[in-house]
């Protein structure tokens, strides 16, 4: 399944304004309630379709990113990538995503059908072990509390180093190695980001 519009609008539960319903549109408002009236996320901690975009071979090009989470400070602790079949299968390019994400690397990434979900840890690209046991899906998903503590813990352990130049021209060439495979042959203007950053 690829993002299109379906024809109608809806009120975004984040901002409350009118957007365009789209075919993941009602997936990204259910995870926004849920994060917020579950998981006690602050609702102006979250953005919704966030774009990541980067250069190759002196061109811009990229995703949309469904949510982000933020710190006061306007740090990016968390990301949701939606994804259509298994999610086992989105990981490596949410890990992409999140490592190459402006003010990141973003600590956390999630791959989510809306039922599954993969929380990984962006340093290793290994999944994270849920505190509370038996938890698994998008219940998975750490509460805001949690997350924080993640966040630390990866602060702790990374040093929170940027990427080296080589690095992000890797990850860069793996993103759109998967934009171009997965979105690419099919929905090139709903589902990536504009090649122009202005246009976006």
């Amino acid at each position: 399944m690829h993002e299109v519009s379906l024809g109608g609008m809806l009120t975004d539960y984040l901002s409350g304004e009118s957007i365009e319903e789209t075919t993941y549109e009602e997936f990204r408002q259910a995870l926004a309630k849920f994060l917020v009236e579950e998981k006690g996320y602050p609702k102006d901690s979250l953005r919704a379709k966030v774009p990541l975009v980067f250069q190759i071979d002196g061109q811009d090009t990229g995703r949309h990113i469904d949510l982000v989470a933020y710190d006061p400070s306007g740090r990016p602790l968390l990301l949701v990538i939606f994804c259509a079949g298994d999610v086992g299968s989105f990981e490596r390019e949410t890990v992409s995503c999140a490592r190459l994400f402006p003010g990141g690397p973003v600590p956390v990434a999630i791959a989510s059908d809306s039922i599954g979900a993969s929380v990984l840890d962006t340093a290793t690209g290994d999944p994270l072990s849920h505190p509370v046991s038996g938890a698994s899906g998008v219940r998975a998903i750490p509460a805001w509390d949690e997350l924080r503590a993640l966040v630390a813990a990866s602060d702790a352990r990374t040093g929170r180093k940027p990427l080296s130049e080589e690095r992000r021209r890797k990850e860069e060439r793996i993103l759109h190695a998967y934009n171009g495979f997965l979105y690419g042959t099919c929905c090139s203007e709903s589902c990536r980001v504009p090649p122009k950053v202005g246009d976006a």
